[in-house]
């Protein structure tokens, strides 16, 4: 691991290597790595650990906005310009969205580290962190492009306003170690991760960007890269705690710990700190010994961080607070005083009470009709009926019986379900990248050992929030009465969620334009969901809200994930 490790941040790469982009399956997610890296150079204040190796400051090449990398990537505007290196906010001009990109000279010392750095993480296709897109080395440059996430925030701007809470803190070192004890296990380090690397997106999830690259293009570089991150994690959780960065040097916007005092508690830094998480903290900030002495065994790798948050009792979320409506007080004129001169204070008013309903000679003559009315109501209600019972006794209760039968037989006998044909198919994709578009007629070629499937997801079994789903539109050929749809899975397991909609194209424009018809969950290898109201439709969504786990084979890797073998309509 080590060894992969110093690969991905320190080699040199051949210098004939083609450009890499990462592959699209491997990625859950898309937009591009928002805020500028406005990255605090000083390692102490830092306290990663790292140690900086001073890179050759080439002349960096003009570059300014407007200038266009490969035809496609137009520089819109400069965010950081470092040590012979410079980042830039960018748009692809051939999938018209927004990117990242670092860019040195071909000649400078750490092209090549930067390189194979780039080309690592893209590798590693995990959505827990900002995605590597492109790694080129091109006219006499060496460029990254990276995500670039339009609603995502820095946890330095997050912080600017105060501490976190307590379950927003937990879910951070969580998400964080959780995604680190990952790449280390795949040999990457970061090295780098402070509060401008960690982003929160406006769904709560937390990602990491510049993976092995952001130390490459420093020249950090550390002996002990797990205990390096980890103690980064502790940083950062403690930054979160208390608003104040675990060392005696300012960094991030954030006032360092007085000086003299050694590296104390988060809970003892800040009143009605989370006491588990203040001792989470201390576990990860193995600083030259520098421990609190009531925790625990420290951590030094984020793998041991990981199995202490699960150790730990789970922080909950805080419970929603309801403010009670203002009391209601009503108007004058709903009081009945409109147009009347107000009382005089502390007098009581009288309030005269209402005359006894038709107790006038109008009234009583009023009652005395709609008596008799109701007399010669009844009278000629019992006539009819007694007439009609007498027209009827003739008749033989032997045909009235079976003409009741055949009757009711007619009324209730239901309607056979009838298989619909489907036309044909379209995959579906509400966010990031497509699934395998040219397999979906595989799921109704009446051949059960083909299939669609989908990409190999690292959490599950719910997708969201990297994704809302993946799918496939079913086109029936005219707009008939759907009734249930049965759909054959490769994989069994915990477990599988179908939603059923009715959509107007084999293209709708979103999820919300649709109408869900029905859903289901199951553990096994097929699933039936029934309609829940009749409906008619020409296209109908067949929706994989989660997927259970799977180990890899070879055409996949091990993750969540599952693949649709069978479809069918009936109407």
């Amino acid at each position: 691991m080590a060894e992969r490790i110093t690969a991905a941040v320190d080699v040199a790469d051949n210098s004939g290597e083609q450009s890499l982009t990462a592959e699209a399956d491997q990625s859950t997610s898309d937009g591009v790595a928002q805020n500028r890296d406005r990255g605090t150079d000083n390692d102490e204040a830092q306290g990663s650990g790292g140690t900086e190796s001073p890179g050759k400051m080439a002349s960096p090449t003009e570059l300014h906005s407007g200038h266009k990398l490969a035809g496609r990537y137009r520089l819109e505007e400069c965010v950081t310009r470092l040590d012979g290196f410079s980042s830039w906010r960018a748009v692809d001009e051939k999938l018209r969205r927004a990117v990242g990109v670092h860019i040195l000279p071909a000649d400078h010392t750490r092209a090549r580290s930067v390189l194979a750095a780039a080309r690592s993480s893209a590798l590693l296709g995990d959505p827990r962190f900002v995605q590597v897109l492109d790694a080129v080395e091109e006219n006499d440059l060496v460029y990254v492009v990276h995500e670039w996430l339009p609603d995502a925030t820095e946890l330095t701007t997050l912080l600017a306003s105060g501490p976190l809470e307590p379950h927003d803190a937990y879910q951070l070192v969580s998400q964080i170690a959780s995604a680190m004890a990952a790449a280390h296990r795949e040999g990457l380090a970061h090295l780098r991760l402070n509060p401008n690397a960690v982003l929160r997106t406006s769904t709560g999830q937390w990602r990491v960007r510049g993976l092995a690259v952001n130390a490459a293009l420093r020249g950090i570089s550390s002996d002990t890269p797990q205990r390096t991150d980890t103690e980064a994690i502790g940083a950062l959780l403690y930054a979160a705690l208390t608003q104040r960065w675990p060392y005696e040097s300012d960094a991030y916007g954030l006032s360092g710990l007085p000086k003299d005092i050694g590296l104390i508690a988060p809970d003892q830094v800040r009143a009605g700190v989370h006491r588990g998480l203040s001792e989470l903290a201390m576990r990860a900030l193995v600083n030259d010994g520098a421990t609190a002495s009531r925790h625990e065994s420290a951590c030094t790798t984020p793998e041991e961080l990981v199995k202490a948050i699960g150790e730990m009792p789970r922080v909950r979320p805080p419970e929603p607070t309801f403010t009670a409506p203002p009391e209601y007080q009503g108007t004058s004129y709903q009081q009945g005083s409109y147009g009347r001169p107000a009382p005089h204070p502390g007098v009581t008013q009288p309030v005269p009470a209402p005359p006894p309903p038709l107790q006038s000679r109008t009234g009583k003559a009023l009652k005395w009709a709609v008596s008799a009315l109701l007399i010669a109501a009844l009278g000629l209600g019992s006539w009819q009926l007694a007439d009609a019972l007498l027209d009827q006794g003739g008749k033989s209760d032997d045909t009235q019986t079976q003409t009741q039968d055949d009757s009711d037989k007619n009324d209730n006998q239901p309607k056979p379900a009838q298989p619909l044909q489907i036309q044909g198919a379209r995959e579906y994709v509400a966010k990031g990248d497509a699934q395998h578009p040219n397999d979906v007629a595989k799921t109704y070629d009446g051949n059960s050992s083909t299939y669609w499937r989908t990409n190999s997801f690292v959490d599950g079994p719910t997708l969201a929030p990297y994704k809302p789903g993946v799918g496939i539109v079913y086109d029936v050929g005219a707009a008939k009465e759907l009734s249930a749809a049965t759909i054959g899975f490769l994989y069994g397991g915990d477990h599988t969620t179908v939603e059923l909609y009715a959509t107007d194209s084999l293209t709708p424009s979103s999820l919300s334009s649709m109408q869900k018809i029905g859903s289901v969950q199951t553990s096994g290898t097929t699933a039936t969901v029934k309609v829940t109201k009749p409906v008619k439709t020409q296209y109908a969504l067949v929706w994989l809200t989660a997927l259970p786990y799977a180990s890899g084979d070879q055409y996949s890797n091990g993750g969540y994930k599952q693949a649709i073998t069978d479809v069918k309509f009936t109407g």
